[in-house]
C-alpha cells in the first residue's frame, strides 16, 4: 500500500507550488497537480498546505552511545532528530569506547538499525582512542561502514599525524573531518577571549587556537589531495584561510552551526553553562563573517553539533561544566525565523544548506525531492509561532541557550523511507 501526501506546498525555484506526491516502497514515485488525486486504497497524509521538503541532513551530531547513555542514546537522539525534521545524521566518534574498532562501528550501526528513528552514518576516529598517537585501521573501519574520519572533540595536535591520516584517507577516497583546536592555547579556558571573559575573570579561548589548525590542515590537504572538511567554523581568521584554500583549488569544505550564526559572546547573560560550547561564542565580527561566508559559499553547510549533557553536569557552572548544547529540535525554526522571515535569505537557500548541499559535499544519495529518490521528507509549518521549551524536547538534553525564543518554521511530520517516524499528532 502506497502513501499519498496531499495538499503540500513544494518549493520550485523561489515559488511554493501546491502539489501532491505519491510514495511507494520507500521511494517518491510521482507528483500530481490534480485537484483531487485518486487516493483510494492508499494511506493519506494531508499536509494542509505546509511546506513539503527533503528531510534535513545533519553531518555533525553527538548521540553519546556507547558510554554516555545518561546524556543521550541512539534511540532518544534519533527521535529528537526526527522531531527537528532531520532524516539523516552523522554521529561523532567521541563515545566510550570511541568508535575506533570494527566492533564499535557494528554496535552503533546495529543500534541505529534496531532502535533508531532516522538514518545514522557513523564517523570513525582518526587516531586510536582519539589520543593523536597512532592511526586507526582506516581500511577495516571503512569496510565496516564508516564514511569519514575525525577525532572530533579534540584536535589532532601533530602535523605529521594529520598528514599521514590525510594521505591514507586520500588513498581510500574518504574525507578527513577536523575539530580544529591548538591545545596549547585553550587549556582551562571555558569561553572566548573577549569582554565576557575579562568581566568575569575567566581565561579566554583565542580565535587563533582554531585558525592555526585550519591553516595547517589546508596546506596538508593541498599536499595530499584529500577531501578536508572543517568542523563548526567560528572565526573570521578561519574563514579567511578556507576562502584562500578554495581559491587555489584545495579540496576544502566547511560547516557552521546555528548558534555561531545567531549569538556572540556579548549575548551571554551570566555564568549559565547552557551558553558554554566549543568552539565558544565569539565576537559580533566573527558572527557576521560566518553569515557572509555561508552566503558566498566559503562555508558549505549548516550542522547542529547536537551535544546533549545532563542537567547535573551543566549545573556545575561555566568553568567546570562540559562544553556543548543541544540543537536538533531548534535548528530549522531558529534559522527560518531569523534569516528567512527577515528577508536576508530565501527559503531555498536555507533548505539547500541543510539538504542537498550536505548530500553533495559527502556524496550521499539523499537531500532531494525527486521521482525515484528516497522518500525522506519533512513537513514544516512556516506560519505558526511557539516558544522554545526544553521540557518538551525528545532529547535527554535540555542544555540550550534558546529557551523562551519565539520561533516559526516548526516541523510537523518527518518521514524516512516513506514511513512516518515522528509527527506532532503522535507526540
Amino acid at each position: 500500500m502506497g502513501l499519498w501526501i496531499i495538499n503540500g506546498s513544494i518549493l520550485e525555484g523561489q515559488e511554493l507550488v501546491r502539489k501532491h506526491l505519491y510514495v511507494e516502497n520507500g521511494k517518491i514515485v510521482r507528483f500530481s497537480e490534480e485537484e483531487s488525486p485518486a487516493t483510494e486504497g492508499h494511506e493519506v497524509l494531508d499536509a494542509q498546505s505546509r511546506l513539503v521538503a527533503p528531510g534535513l541532513i545533519d553531518m555533525h551530531v553527538h548521540l553519546r552511545e556507547p558510554g554516555f547513555e545518561h546524556k543521550e542514546t541512539i534511540a532518544t537522539g534519533t527521535r529528537s532528530a526526527a522531531r527537528g525534521g532531520f532524516t539523516t545524521i552523522a554521529c561523532m566518534p567521541n563515545t566510550r569506547p570511541v568508535i575506533d574498532t570494527v566492533e564499535t562501528v557494528n554496535f552503533v550501526r546495529h543500534k541505529a538499525e534496531t532502535e533508531g528513528a532516522v538514518r545514522v552514518l557513523p564517523y570513525g576516529c582518526i587516531t586510536k582512542n582519539e589520543l593523536g598517537r597512532e592511526l586507526t585501521d582506516f581500511e577495516a573501519l571503512k569496510e565496516a561502514g564508516v564514511f569519514a574520519f575525525t577525532d572530533d572533540g579534540v584536535g589532532v595536535q601533530s602535523a605529521q599525524m594529520m598528514k599521514d591520516a590525510m594521505a591514507k584517507a586520500a588513498s581510500l577516497n574518504v574525507p578527513i573531518v577536523a575539530h580544529c583546536e591548538d591545545n596549547t592555547l585553550v587549556e582551562g579556558a571555558p569561553v572566548a577571549e573577549g569582554e565576557f571573559a575579562r568581566r568575569n575573570g575567566l581565561k579566554g579561548i583565542p580565535n587563533e587556537s582554531e585558525a592555526i589548525h585550519v591553516g595547517r590542515d589546508i596546506l596538508l590537504a593541498e599536499a595530499t589531495g584529500v577531501h578536508y572538511h572543517v568542523c563548526h567554523v567560528s572565526t573570521e581568521q578561519s574563514i579567511r584561510l578556507i576562502r584562500q584554500g578554495k581559491q587555489v583549488g584545495v579540496r576544502v569544505t566547511a560547516e557552521v552551526c546555528p548558534h555561531h550564526l545567531l549569538l556572540s559572546e556579548e549575548d551571554i547573560p551570566g555564568m549559565d553553562a547552557n551558553w558554554k560550547m566549543n568552539p565558544p561564542l565569539r565576537s559580533r565580527k566573527d558572527v557576521e563573517a560566518c553569515i557572509e561566508a555561508l552566503e558566498d559559499g566559503t562555508i558549505d553547510i549548516i550542522v547542529t553539533d547536537h551535544a546533549p549533557h545532563s542537567e547535573e553536569e551543566k549545573a556545575k557552572g561555566m568553568q567546570l561544566a562540559p562544553f556543548g548544547i543541544v540543537g536538533f529540535e531548534t535548528a530549522f525554526p531558529l534559522l527560518y525565523t531569523h534569516f528567512v522571515k527577515t528577508g536576508r535569505w530565501t527559503l531555498g537557500f536555507l533548505l539547500e544548506r541543510m539538504t542537498s548541499k550536505p548530500a553533495e559535499v559527502f556524496g550521499l544519495a539523499s537531500g532531494t525531492l525527486a521521482e525515484g529518490a528516497d522518500a525522506d521528507i519533512v513537513l514544516i509549518d512556516l506560519e505558526s509561532e511557539k516558544e522554545v521549551n526544553p521540557d518538551e524536547f525528545l532529547s535527554k538534553g535540555r542544555n540550550t541557550p534558546f529557551t523562551g525564543w519565539k520561533l516559526a518554521g516548526w516541523p510537523t511530520a518527518t518521514l524516512v523511507g516513506g514511513k512516518i517516524v515522528w509527527s506532532e499528532k503522535q507526540a
